[in-house]
């Protein structure tokens, strides 16, 4: 199989880390090779958070240039227009609807730009926005708008749905495993 990658982007505190942990636990479990790189930014104060994730028969590197991304994986709107020059031609963004204003925006000194999917979509590329927060809540925690977002992006991939929740059941806290299950079939089924 020809190497496939996906991008998992958003702001820190947002779950991205435990995002890319299930997806390459799945990928790894369906036999796949993986490879699996972190890059944090202002992480702790909400800055930008990257994840790489690559998989095929065999993946050298875990780094994504731009265009050559086949999935982008975004927890909110301006990490999508951010990382949108990753994306492949005929790549995919699923994005959460949410807006979490950046630093420049909280001091004043900009403006959370209006129309940010519009933009994108001008462009030419495949953006699929999704309200995860709320769905996230419907499941019973704001912090589950990762497993959401997952739950929407499984089907880019060919896996089956059962496997998706074993792999959630395997990566989750036991604890948080149930509610994990209702977000994930809430984007799912979304």
């Amino acid at each position: 199989m020809k190497t496939k990658s996906v991008m998992i982007v958003g702001v820190g505190g947002q779950g991205s880390l435990l995002a890319s942990k299930l997806l390459g636990r799945l990928l790894m479990d369906e036999g796949y090779d993986v490879k699996v790189s972190e890059v944090h930014g202002m992480s702790q104060r909400g800055g930008s958070v990257v994840t790489y994730v690559r998989y095929g028969d065999k993946v050298y590197s875990p780094i994504i240039t731009e265009g050559e991304a086949d999935i982008i994986i975004s927890f909110e709107k301006l990490e999508a227009a951010r990382y949108a020059s990753y994306l492949k031609k005929d790549g995919k963004i699923v994005v959460n609807t949410q807006e979490i204003d950046p630093m420049p925006v909280i001091i004043g000194a900009a403006e959370y730009p209006t129309d940010v999917l519009s933009e994108l979509t001008a462009k030419g590329l495949q953006v699929e926005g999704l309200d995860a927060l709320t769905f996230a809540e419907q499941a019973g925690s704001s912090k589950a708008v990762n497993i959401v977002l997952m739950g929407r992006a499984a089907k880019y991939f060919d896996i089956p749905y059962d496997n998706w929740i074993k792999a959630i059941e395997n990566t989750v806290a036991p604890k948080f495993v149930e509610m994990n299950k209702i977000a994930f079939n809430l984007g799912y089924n979304s």
